[in-house]
C-alpha cells in the first residue's frame, strides 16, 4: 500500500518510512512531488488538512501529513501554527528561539509552561475519508539555550519529569515521548484498520 507523504522534505519522508514501515511493513511512504498549498488553516489539524487534501488530490493516493509547533501558556498558545515563522520570514530557528526566549525574559518559573503538539492528518480519496491524531508533550521553557540535540525549540524546552532540555535527551529518549512519537502511536491503528485490508 503506497501512501504519499506531503511534504518535499526527503528527511521527512525517511523518518515516516522508518517509524510506520517497522510497525506497518505493508505501508511505502512515497515523496510529494506536487504544488505547495497555502496553509491557511487557524490550527495544526485544519493545516495538516490541507497539506493532505493536496497531496491525494494531486497523486490519487492517501495521504499523509503533519503540522506541528510550541505552545506557551502565558502567550494564550502561540507561537503555535507560526512557531516556524515566529521572528518573521526566512529568519531561521535560532532567530525563532532567540525571540521567544526575549518574550518569556520577564516570567517566573512557575509561569513557563508549554507544550510541543503535534497532528497527523490522514486523507483518504477512494473513499473520501479524513482523520486526525494530536500528540501532546508537556513542560516548560529553560530561562536559557541548553543542547546541541534536536532542532526549532528543543533547546529551550524542558518535558514534563526530567531535569534536562529536550535538545539534551537522546534520540531514541526523545523519540519515545515527544509529541511526534505520540501522534505516530495514535496513527499506527489509524492507518492499520484505515488502510491495511484483512
Amino acid at each position: 500500500m503506497r501512501v504519499v507523504l506531503a511534504t518535499h522534505n526527503a528527511h521527512k519522508v525517511e523518518e515516516f518510512q522508518a517509524i510506520l514501515g517497522s510497525v506497518l511493513p505493508e505501508l511505502e511512504i512515497v515523496a510529494y512531488d506536487g504544488p505547495e498549498p497555502v496553509e491557511d488553516g487557524t490550527s495544526f489539524a485544519e493545516n495538516a488538512l490541507i497539506k493532505a487534501r493536496t497531496a491525494a488530490h494531486h497523486t490519487g493516493l492517501p495521504a499523509l501529513a503533519d503540522d506541528s509547533g510550541i505552545c506557551v501558556d502565558v502567550m494564550n498558545g502561540s507561537p503555535g501554527i507560526f512557531s516556524a515563522l515566529w521572528a518573521g520570514h526566512g529568519k531561521g530557528a535560532e532567530a525563532n528561539l532567540a525571540l521567544l526566549l526575549d518574550q518569556m525574559a520577564d516570567i517566573a518559573p512557575e509561569h513557563r509552561g508549554a507544550h510541543f503538539a503535534c497532528t497527523i492528518a490522514l486523507v483518504v480519496p477512494a473513499s473520501g475519508a479524513e482523520h486526525v491524531v494530536e500528540g501532546i508533550w508537556p513542560g516548560a521553557l529553560a530561562t536559557e539555550a541548553h543542547g546541541g540535540g534536536g532542532f526549532g525549540y528543543d533547546p529551550i524546552f524542558v518535558p514534563v519529569g526530567h531535569e534536562v532540555t529536550a535538545a539534551e535527551l537522546t534520540a531514541a529518549e526523545k523519540n519515545a515521548i515527544s509529541h511526534r512519537g505520540r501522534a505516530f502511536e495514535a496513527a499506527i491503528p489509524l492507518l492499520r484498520t484505515t488502510l491495511i485490508p484483512d
